[in-house]
């Protein structure tokens, strides 16, 4: 019977493990425009800021727009690629991707 208690222990603590580092290593992205540009910012969850992630632009239609790098403090910015709802995807690897929609409200007029 003493057997049993560790094993079923070990066997719980095996299963939460591989969960720990997705919530640990969960990446963030936020857009805004300011005149004809767009910022982007990137972040972990424990606010560290995502150096050098690729940032995709999607329109509506799931065309890409454009792609580029986040910089040293996890900024990405670029002139409004059209007035259309945007889809903006950072992806830094390893499965680590998260996407921001922009509306096209927010992008101003043609």
């Amino acid at each position: 019977m003493t057997q049993r208690f560790p094993t079923a222990l070990l066997l719980i603590f095996a299963l939460l493990l591989p969960s720990a580092p997705a919530w640990a290593h969960k990446v963030n992205i936020f857009a805004y425009v300011e005149g004809k540009t767009v910022y982007t910012e990137s972040y972990f969850s424990a606010g560290k800021p995502v150096r050098e992630g690729r940032v995709q632009v999607f329109d509506s239609n799931r065309e890409p727009l454009l792609d580029g790098r986040t910089d040293e403090e996890g900024r990405f910015s670029f002139p409004v690629p059209k007035i259309d709802d945007l889809t903006i995807v950072i992806e830094v690897g390893m499965g680590h991707k998260n996407s921001f929609q922009l509306k096209k409200s927010a992008l101003g007029d043609d």
